[in-house]
């Protein structure tokens, strides 16, 4: 049955994989959210036997450890350089934002939630980068599996409502004070990106693409070598910081090696693995505690720190953006990266009817990924 168990673990999220380019309603619901739901249903009925829990933690730290670098490996430091001057000032503000309010945050709630400072880092991770990022950081910080998922799901809660902000009433309310966009000139330095990378999975099944996955995982491989290696120079919960942080630093290191930044479907790959640690995260979490009467008021508070942080940033970075002259439509789109990372950038862009913002925006969300890492480990340990 644990067999059983382990591999279902791989071949659920490759299913949602797969008919999410059959099915719509599987990408506007979510991946992340099916995985969730499978994971907890798993975990709830009582067929997961005893004999594997600590396999599923191994599992757990091996596909977090192949999952990064391989998102990463479609970085390229050097488009960072050509970005154009606004946008790079707005990606600042937008993340100088989300420290403060995170800061501001935390001493309000370190009464009430506990262990803030692990969720702090966390939300400085899922702000800047996403679901990856706070995977990563929720490992490197031993974060226990209840206290992750109850974050995550009032992050995702909070988040979607932002993103219903950010589509509909963003542009009207913040266009008030912020100078407009001038098409054609705000952003010609930018370098080119292919947006499909990001939004679909299809080229994922293809057959042409199969030896260059083969290739990018050979690569995680031998990355997820040496972080695993860098365990033994640690003790305690430094050696998950350690391991994350380094395969975090030898992606990008990767990424600027030719051969591996132009292989496709890699990033989709390094979901695929965040896809299946979110899976059985989920099937660890007893459903029982999350909603008891302490949880409940934990819960409570979560939503409200949580929309403390990500609403607070976006009128800080509103108010940054104002004092610094940056454009509404840059604003709108480096919220949209940061806060729900890059696959959103397409949809809030059709929405302010700005095609010119896909490619920085879409840039600023894999910046996100690479730098969220860092700084929400660094965050973190400087608030504990």
């Amino acid at each position: 049955m644990g067999v059983i168990i382990i591999a279902s673990y791989f071949l659920i999220p490759a299913f949602l994989l797969y008919y999410s380019t059959q099915f719509s309603i599987i990408n506007k619901i979510g991946i992340v959210v099916f995985c969730y739901g499978i994971g907890l249903v798993m975990g709830n009925i009582q067929i997961i036997p005893e004999s594997i829990l600590s396999t599923q933690s191994d599992v757990m730290g091996v596909t977090i450890l192949l999952g990064i670098p391989l998102v990463l490996f479609s970085e390229n430091v050097v488009k960072w350089a050509r970005m154009a001057k606004t946008t790079f000032i707005s990606l600042l503000l937008g993340v100088v934002s989300v420290v403060v309010l995170v800061f501001v945050g935390f001493y309000i709630f370190r009464d009430s939630i506990p262990e803030i400072w692990k969720i702090s880092g966390m939300m400085i991770g899922v702000y800047t980068g996403g679901t990856p990022n706070l995977a990563a950081i929720a490992r490197a910080l031993a974060v226990e599996e209840e206290l992750y998922i109850l974050t995550h799901t009032a992050e995702l809660v909070i988040g979607a409502l932002i993103l219903l902000f950010l589509i509909t009433g963003a542009k009207p309310l913040f266009g008030k004070f912020l100078r407009p966009y001038k098409k054609g000139k705000e952003n010609k330095a930018q370098p080119d990106l292919d947006v499909a990378d990001f939004e679909s999975y299809e080229g994922f099944f293809k057959r042409e693409n199969f030896i260059g996955i083969l290739k990018a995982f050979a690569v995680a491989l031998v990355i997820f070598g040496i972080g695993y290696g860098s365990t033994y120079l640690f003790e305690g919960d430094a050696k998950d910081t350690a391991a994350v942080l380094t395969v975090t630093t030898l992606g990008i290191g990767a990424s600027l090696i030719p051969g591996i930044n132009r292989i496709k479907s890699s990033f989709q790959l390094g979901m695929y693995f965040i896809y299946v640690f979110c899976i059985i995260v989920a099937s660890k979490a007893d459903l029982l505690a999350l909603f008891n009467v302490d949880n409940v008021n934990l819960m409570v508070n979560l939503l409200l720190y949580i929309a403390l942080v990500i609403v607070g940033s976006l009128i800080l970075h509103a108010i940054l953006s104002w004092i610094f002259g940056i454009n509404v439509d840059d604003y709108i789109i480096t919220s949209t990266a940061l806060s729900n990372s890059p696959p959103f950038v397409p949809v809030v862009a059709a929405a302010i009817r700005n095609k010119e913002v896909v490619v920085p925006g879409m840039i600023i969300g894999v910046i996100g990924y690479a730098i969220g890492n860092y700084l929400g480990v660094a965050i973190a340990y400087l608030l504990k």
